[in-house]
């Protein structure tokens, strides 16, 4: 996932310095730097930003302004060499606060913080996603976070989920693009689970709800880490 960020500041050396982060950092793409908040509005209102790197002290019109002149803002990180600012910037529901100087570790900290925001809002906001699936000729609503896990059963594949068990016919390469990928894993030729129902693991084995479903020895690195970023 990158997040696409945008930098709002009247000193051009202070966006440069602030783009160069941006560049180099692999869960950001910039999309266009601001000498001001007006041009900033326009280019928010052109195009879809997920981040704004935000100078609170320009002429005219200062972050705080912008802020309030938003309906919806993205998520924002305010920049400035004022620390009186730091509370006032929590009153807007700002991601976090940078003060120059910036470093590198405290820049890195702050995108750490506005991807973890991002990600549980889109966790939120998949919570009642769900899918229409044809079994025994009439079409089933499953919902996605009710899904525990989805078995493999040569043309059929088999899901899980708190209900009772469906059988559809599909293969696991298709049903598998239909889910969201930092929520389910393929841990086995013909297993898919929700990592977010796995209660312990092992070896050769994940434990949901009580039951065992068998992890393949190729997976086990791979299950390891995604189950870390959860």
């Amino acid at each position: 996932m990158k997040l696409r960020s945008i930098i709002v500041d009247d000193s051009s050396m202070q966006r440069m310095a602030i783009a160069r982060l941006v560049n180099n950092h692999p869960n950001l793409a910039m999309i266009a730097g601001y000498s001001n908040a007006i041009e900033a509005i326009n280019g928010i209102k052109n195009h879809e930003v997920d981040l704004i790197f935000l100078d609170v002290e320009m002429p005219i019109i200062n972050g705080f302004d912008l802020l309030e002149s938003l309906d919806n803002p993205p998520q924002v990180i305010l920049i400035t060499g004022n620390p009186e600012y730091a509370l006032k910037a929590f009153d807007y529901d700002v991601t976090d606060y940078l003060q120059k100087p910036i470093t590198l570790a405290r820049f890195d900290s702050s995108v750490k913080r506005a991807m973890a925001k991002c990600e549980r809002a889109q966790r939120m906001s998949e919570e009642d996603v769900y899918i229409f699936v044809k079994s025994s000729l009439k079409k089933h609503k499953v919902v996605i976070n009710d899904i525990m896990w989805i078995e493999g059963l040569g043309d059929y594949i088999k899901l899980v989920t708190n209900e009772g068990n469906i059988v559809i016919l599909s293969t696991m390469k298709s049903f598998e693009k239909q889910l969201p990928k930092y929520k389910f894993l393929r841990i086995h030729k013909s297993y898919i689970v929700n990592l977010e129902r796995i209660e312990k693991f092992n070896r050769k084995n994940v434990e949901v709800e009580g039951r065992q479903v068998p992890v393949s020895r190729r997976k086990k690195i791979e299950l390891m880490e995604a189950l870390n970023n959860i």
